[in-house]
């Protein structure tokens, strides 16, 4: 076989992976969700607070990452915080970042 060969067979392998890593993504709440995640670890209540996400469907969409083990979650006392674990999703969401949040130098509002 050769490269172009094991290439494509690769890349036929991780479809799937890559498919369902989007089909999480092009849900907007999950896609903030993990927008916010991917500049720093933040606990429920700030993801609420800055998101505005009421409850319920906070819960349903961060258990939905939970499930696609996108992110982790780590207790301390009541509260549970939640960061970025797949590196594939985290470097999705820095280009996404970078060409559609970072604020523009000399930007007009």
């Amino acid at each position: 076989m050769d490269q172009t060969t094991l290439d494509l067979e690769k890349m036929r392998s991780t479809a799937g992976d890559a498919c369902r890593l989007m089909k999480v993504l092009s849900n907007p709440d999950r896609l903030l969700l993990l927008c916010q995640l991917s500049q720093e670890e933040k606990c429920v209540g700030e993801l609420q607070e800055t998101l505005g996400i009421v409850q319920p469907t906070l819960s349903q969409q961060l258990t939905v990452l939970r499930d696609e083990a996108l992110v982790t979650t780590r207790r301390d006392g009541k509260n549970i915080y939640y960061q970025i674990a797949s590196p594939q999703a985290l470097a999705i969401m820095n280009a996404l970042f970078d060409q559609f949040c970072r604020p523009q130098i000399g930007a007009s509002a």
